[in-house]
């Protein structure tokens, strides 16, 4: 399919909005990273976000994780906007802020004004660390969050500086995806209570929530070390190897029947009964390592195209977009000339659909003009 927004849903220039969320109101004041990201999956789905800007925005300007917005500048330190902001909340399902604990509430817009103004609003806060606890004021980033959640020590090979991961874990994982998730929650609850609630989404909370696969097994000495854990990076059935052409390429045949299958494919059938003999892991990684190193990533891929040996380019994300599974499946979509991931994830009656840009003054009139909490 090509990469067209036909490939996600509806059209971009639709005039109501597709997908389970349809209907849904909500107000995001502008932050960054996780906050804008929950807002975006919100309106992929088909809620109404009218944004809060910040006079000079907040330095973060991304195109395509502020889509499907409409947006108003607006100074909430002022007595005018503060009330603007009041006067919109009145007839809004949802709130999402990220700002550190407090501040909202010294401006007259936390959850005990806003929500007293409406009590059927759900209020999602996102921050790094949480509305209580000792380090609760305190400035901090994705890293950090992961560093004290127990995760960078349980990441890259023994004897090396942990590996900085993008702040997908964070952020994103942990951050605005347990806020979305967290909203759409209490957007249930309030189907049968009829009253709103607050949402507190620390991203060391849910950090340490995706992390329950590795302290809920039977020996979590093994899974959360580096020497021990397979998925960490020192199994050398589980990491990346350096192609002759300085491409990388994906090895990740955890189990049994496909090591076995990619041992076979390179004539190194010896080693399969050797997959977990860790005295071993550093010799196999040599020859594997070298073994790669011996033909260009384009060959390794043909190689292995027809097996289930568990091995895939690492592509940039332009070569991703134009990869024949993304293509097939409309991974990626391109509107207004611009190709960006589609909303994700997908549903067989309601599809979600990247929805067209909006005037903020006008969007809000609808919303004053209705009964607030009617629609659901």
């Amino acid at each position: 399919m090509p990469l067209t927004q036909a490939g996600a849903g509806a059209g971009a220039g639709a005039g109501a909005a597709t997908g389970p969320l349809a209907g849904l109101r909500v107000i995001e004041f502008l932050g960054i990273g996780p906050g804008p990201h929950c807002a975006m999956l919100l309106a992929d789905l088909g809620a109404e976000v009218i944004r809060i800007a910040r006079p000079g925005g907040n330095g973060w300007a991304n195109a395509i994780m502020d889509r499907g917005r409409a947006a108003r500048v607006v100074d909430i330190r002022s007595a005018e906007g503060r009330d603007w902001c009041r006067d919109l909340a009145r007839h809004a399902d949802v709130v999402i802020e990220g700002f550190r604990p407090g501040v909202m509430e010294r401006l007259g817009l936390g959850p005990d004004a806003l929500i007293g103004l409406n009590p059927r609003l759900v209020y999602g806060r996102i921050t790094g660390w949480g509305q209580d606890g000792p380090l609760a004021d305190r400035a901090g980033h994705d890293l950090d969050y992961l560093a004290l959640s127990g995760v960078l020590a349980a990441m890259g090979r023994p004897g090396e500086p942990t590996p900085v991961p993008l702040n997908l874990i964070g952020d994103f994982g942990g951050g605005s995806m347990l806020l979305a998730f967290g909203i759409v929650a209490a957007l249930v609850e309030r189907q049968s209570s009829g009253k709103g609630q607050v949402v507190d989404a620390a991203i060391v909370d849910g950090v340490s929530s995706m992390m329950t696969m590795f302290t809920g097994l039977a020996e979590p000495s093994r899974w959360l070390s580096r020497e021990q854990n397979v998925l960490a990076g020192s199994a050398p059935f589980y990491r990346t190897y350096l192609c002759r052409d300085g491409r990388e390429i994906a090895v990740a045949p955890l189990e049994a029947q496909f090591f076995a299958v990619l041992m076979r494919q390179l004539g190194l059938e010896e080693w399969i009964p050797a997959q977990h003999d860790r005295a071993r892991w550093g010799e196999l990684t040599g020859r594997l390592a070298a073994l790669f190193a011996t033909r260009d990533m384009a060959d390794w891929v043909a190689e292995f195209a027809q097996t289930d040996a568990c091995v895939a380019p690492v592509l940039t994300i332009q070569e991703a977009e134009q990869h024949p599974h993304h293509l097939a499946r409309g991974t990626f979509v391109a509107v207004g000339g611009r190709v960006q991931p589609a909303p994700a994830p997908r549903f067989s009656r309601t599809p979600g659909a990247i929805q067209p840009s909006r005037d903020a003054e006008g969007l809000a009139a609808r919303w004053r003009a209705s009964e607030a909490g009617s629609r659901r």
